[in-house]
């Protein structure tokens, strides 16, 4: 096992951020899908098992060692678990929750598509799922979410995303933005569709992960392990504040190649981790050709990505806008700093969440907002806690919502302070 190495000091952090500024170029275009923070029984590979002996390395080298990583051709197979404490998110409730989805991909009689990457992979924010990956380069990768008798495939081609859900029978196909408006359809061509927010592959979440190194985190290399075959370090990332919901986020990087081949978030509460995604297998060669074609399967309904846009409500969630985000936010501010940071936001038409006795909530969906939800009260007035393993937020009786990685004493103390 590697010698135990103290944690970075701050003088070293803006090392780290330019480490990882670095880092944020190279991201392996693995996952077309783009999971939060995401997490069946395969083989037990996946679990890190002995001790490898490895040169000595420090945080700063190990950041850099991620940075510097080119790599751009692998597959092989993930494993992927998300445990935030909250019921499973699957098929049409996942895709109420995607980002523009309106209602969701339909399918079948109804409108848009089923084989939506947009909703369809949101799936992977709950449970646990097997992925089949491939990368060739930024204009060609494949990612496949294993069910015990179906299949979902993401594959980008080119100017040509690719969606099947073989369950259904449905494709969804789109075209780059770059092609059809006449633009440069340089290395971004083809993500148009592609969620953005949903990262799958140890890569992604570790870059995500690498973002929040600061003066208030303690990075270090905390001995090696062995993933997938592979010899690696563990890079551990841990909050120095009290208050945070995450206790740790460990990062198994290759030794060679310097490719995450593990990341995974426990909370402080102790516990299983919120998100664990890994390899269990892997191959940096270069994939066959072939792995990338798609034709759609005969007698398939084939959506495609305008049409689908057409039929669906298609991100105008408020008051028929188009939602582009923070920008839609009521007076969106930031409280605090580095891991304890909390988001304070008004709700659409400032009022909070509305009651039984009020006639508004059907008794079921106040049955369930009840079961997940504390009240608590302070100079702020009252309000309502909602509580997973990782973010919490309480909305308060006049619609302010105070939201982040934090415990509920934390939101309450910043409500107070606020008010």
């Amino acid at each position: 096992m590697a010698p135990y190495e103290p944690e970075q000091n701050t003088s070293e952090t803006g090392e780290l951020r330019a480490g990882r500024r670095k880092a944020a170029r190279y991201v392996v275009p693995v996952a077309v899908a783009g999971v939060a923070a995401a997490t069946i029984g395969l083989v037990p590979a996946l679990a890190t098992s002995g001790d490898p002996k490895l040169p000595d390395v420090t945080a700063q080298e190990l950041i850099e060692k991620i940075a510097a990583s080119d790599t751009e051709q692998l597959s092989g197979t993930v494993k992927i678990s998300t445990d935030l404490g909250l019921p499973s998110f699957g098929g049409d409730m996942a895709g109420s929750f995607a980002p523009g989805s309106g209602s969701g991909g339909e399918g079948g009689d109804g409108k848009g598509s089923a084989a939506d990457p947009q909703s369809k992979l949101m799936e992977l924010a709950s449970g646990t799922h097997t992925l089949r990956v491939a990368a060739d380069g930024p204009d060609k990768q494949k990612l496949s979410v294993l069910d015990d008798a179906a299949e979902y495939s993401l594959i980008h081609n080119g100017d040509d995303v690719w969606a099947y859900d073989s369950k259904l029978n449905e494709v969804y196909h789109s075209k780059s933005a770059g092609k059809d408006s006449g633009e440069d359809s340089g290395k971004d061509s083809g993500k148009k569709d592609l969620p953005k927010d949903v990262p799958s592959t140890p890569k992604e979440l570790a870059e995500e992960a690498l973002k929040a190194v600061d003066d208030t985190t303690s990075v270090k290399v905390d001995g090696t392990a062995q993933v997938a075959g592979r010899d690696a370090y563990r890079l551990v990332i841990k909050p120095k504040q009290s208050g945070s919901t995450i206790g740790q986020i460990t990062v198994a990087v290759d030794s060679k190649t310097g490719t995450p081949l593990k990341f995974t978030l426990t909370p402080s509460s102790g516990g299983s981790a919120v998100v664990d995604a890994g390899f269990t297998k892997v191959d940096f060669g270069k994939p066959a050709a072939s792995t990338f074609d798609f034709t759609p399967p005969k007698g398939a309904k084939v959506t495609e990505g305008d049409d689908a846009k057409a039929e669906k409500h298609g991100g105008k969630e408020f008051g028929g806008k188009e939602f582009k985000g923070e920008k839609d936010l009521n007076g969106l501010n930031v409280i605090g700093e580095g891991w304890n940071s909390i988001a304070e936001l008004k709700t659409p038409g400032g009022q909070g969440i509305p009651t039984g006795d009020s006639g508004d909530v059907p008794p079921d969906a106040q049955r369930l907002l009840d079961s997940l939800g504390d009240k608590v009260s302070g100079d702020f007035g009252s309000g309502t806690v909602f509580k997973t393993r990782l973010v919490n937020a309480l909305i308060t009786e006049d619609g302010t919502v105070y939201a982040g990685a934090v415990t509920k004493d934390a939101l309450v103390k910043a409500a107070n302070a606020a008010s």
